[in-house]
């Protein structure tokens, strides 16, 4: 019963996986600003969970790997605030620039 458990798992991660990327490989690149922003939000509540699988039971298994899923989830969320605020200012300088060629032109 387990084992088939564990294949269901396994058969679930996959196709996740498959649909994760055809989705983000269709959204419009206008909106994947706004799409990691809410992977980040979502991101974010994955770093709670691994924090109270991580303190669960004294279990060593479970620490070890609740602690990895901190550390993943973290890197995930920082990763991905960081890309948002660099694309976030590379539309900002963008507007800079033109005014700076309007003032030029006129």
């Amino acid at each position: 019963m387990e084992s088939q458990l564990h294949v269901l798992g396994v058969v679930v991660f996959v196709l996740a996986g498959f649909v994760g990327h055809y989705v983000i490989h269709s959204v419009p690149t206008l909106l994947h600003t706004p799409l990691m922003s809410a992977t980040n939000a979502i991101s974010a509540i994955a770093v709670v969970a691994a924090v109270v699988v991580a303190g669960g039971e004294p279990n060593p298994v479970t620490t070890t790997l609740g602690v990895i899923a901190v550390a993943a989830a973290t890197t995930n969320v920082v990763g991905g605030f960081l890309i948002t605020n660099r694309m976030l200012k590379m539309f900002k300088g963008g507007a800079k620039n033109s005014d700076t060629d309007k003032k030029k032109a006129g």
